[in-house]
């Protein structure tokens, strides 16, 4: 990711969601004398980043920044010795926490 990427993709952070139009984003993306020089100096770099998966593009040609999904971990045991106790203790736990991770047997 270039720094013309990595200023977009900053300022597309920081409105949480919403779509913004481009020439918005050219205004305000970069300084003011780059969006006196050209006014669409972000076009094609948002174009790219559409085609990479990283924004978002609604039917007003607005854009936004696609958030990465995370991949939740399998819940695992503290330790052996926790686990050792809860299942002593009579009780079910399958909803709460999930069985799995490198230390089953």
């Amino acid at each position: 990711m270039d720094a013309d990427e990595a200023a977009i993709c900053t300022y597309l952070k920081g409105s949480e969601g919403q779509f913004v139009s481009s020439t918005e984003i050219c205004r305000r993306a970069s300084g003011k004398n780059r969006f006196q020089e050209d006014r669409g100096w972000a076009l094609p770099i948002l174009n790219r980043l559409v085609e990479q998966g990283d924004l978002e593009i609604d039917e007003a040609g607005r854009f936004r920044y696609k958030p990465k999904v995370s991949k939740s971990k399998p819940k695992r045991w503290l330790s052996p010795h926790i686990r050792n106790i809860l299942e002593t203790s009579g009780k079910e736990f399958d909803d709460v926490l999930g069985h799995g991770g490198p230390e089953e047997s």
